[in-house]
């Protein structure tokens, strides 16, 4: 058996679907498992073990497609699943000429028109998995699906029509050796314990201020004994001096890191604080506990998936749901979220844990 895997970016989404690709795997141990994705997030495809190959789509042209479509074509897959649910990535998976090409009902596509390249879609959608994750709700069309819970086991779903039914959350990511984790141990002068504060997010509405994540950063040290490493990625340094200055001298800024970097630094950190950006993904798969911060996304849908993981989320009051700016500047949903919220959850989520790498 052969198989592709269409899920171009994002990040997050990628990590996502790293479960399905778990899952498919475990049913078909000696299968082939082949992944499409943009070039710009090849890097992470390539650290999931289960993977066989990962196909990049070097360029958004016409003979970039048709590069990609001949190397995908080259492996006569028996199935191609689109987990992305847009025209582009259904053209993709139809253009590998594999035999099924498999993808969401037309409910739960985020492009409608991508509904015709495939050959089926998901198999008895209207079974509701052990989780509860869906429900059927009516409406002038009659019952359909409708998602209530997270993209992971919409994801793992459309696996049924494959015969797979294992909605178990898995992420097979390769260990990394890591130049950005050593360097960050020597500057904190060995193995104390550290946690990770991430700042950015490409929607500036997901951006909590950098003079609050100062505070929480001040306060990971001076009451938790957590060192506080800020992590950052392109266009990001200046926020992350930001934070390093409302710290008080508090925060260590880490060394650019790249997606390997930042898994490494995930696995060795005892904590993370974030919005809701590829990197908390990175490091919720990593099972680093998660403190996050959610606005304008719903994190039933998108965000961290462990029962033990906090989650304050001013999703309920946004104005411009799943939108990349605000257009009510003086009332962003994230304004009326104090440093005391954040620091309270800090308390919950670590409890009476000793931070890892503390003394006994």
């Amino acid at each position: 058996m052969s198989f592709l895997i269409v899920r171009l970016g994002a990040l997050g989404d990628i990590i996502h679907a790293v479960p399905a690709a778990a899952a498919l795997r475990a049913a078909f141990p000696d299968a082939r498992i082949d992944w499409v994705v943009d070039a710009k997030h090849r890097a992470i495809v390539d650290l999931i073990t289960v993977v066989d190959r990962t196909i990049a789509l070097e360029r958004p042209t016409i003979a970039g497609w048709a590069d990609v479509a001949r190397r995908m074509r080259q492996s006569r897959y028996d199935a191609a699943i689109d987990l992305q649910g847009l025209l582009k990535s259904a053209v993709l998976a139809r253009a590998s000429g594999a035999a099924r090409v498999l993808g969401f009902s037309i409910w739960h596509l985020r492009e409608k028109t991508a509904r015709p390249f495939y050959s089926e879609t998901e198999k008895n959608s209207a079974r509701l998995p052990s989780d509860g994750s869906v429900r059927l709700q009516p409406d002038q069309d009659g019952a359909r699906l409708q998602d209530t819970g997270h993209v992971i086991y919409k994801n793992l779903r459309l696996l049924r029509s494959l015969g797979v039914e294992d909605d178990r959350i898995r992420f097979p990511l390769a260990e990394v050796d890591s130049e950005a984790l050593r360097e960050v141990r020597a500057r904190l002068g060995g193995q104390g314990p550290f946690a990770l504060i991430n700042p950015g997010a490409a929607w500036p509405n997901k951006r909590w201020p950098a003079d609050r994540y100062g505070e929480v950063a001040a306060f990971l040290n001076d009451v938790r004994r957590l060192r506080p490493v800020i992590v950052w990625g392109p266009g990001e340094e200046s926020l992350a001096r930001a934070v390093e200055a409302a710290s008080g001298g508090s925060a260590l800024v880490a060394p650019p890191t790249a997606l390997g970097d930042l898994l490494a630094l995930s696995r060795a950190a005892s904590l993370m604080v974030s919005g809701d950006t590829g990197p908390l993904h990175v490091a919720a798969a990593a099972g680093t506990p998660i403190v996050s911060v959610f606005g304008p996304t719903d994190p039933d849908r998108n965000g961290p998936w462990s029962p033990d993981d906090v989650i304050l989320s001013r999703f309920g009051a946004c104005a411009c749901p799943y939108e990349r700016r605000c257009h009510q500047p003086l009332d962003w949903c994230l304004e009326d979220l104090p440093v005391s919220e954040v620091t309270a959850a800090v308390q919950h989520r670590l409890g009476g844990i000793r931070p890892a790498g503390s003394p006994e």
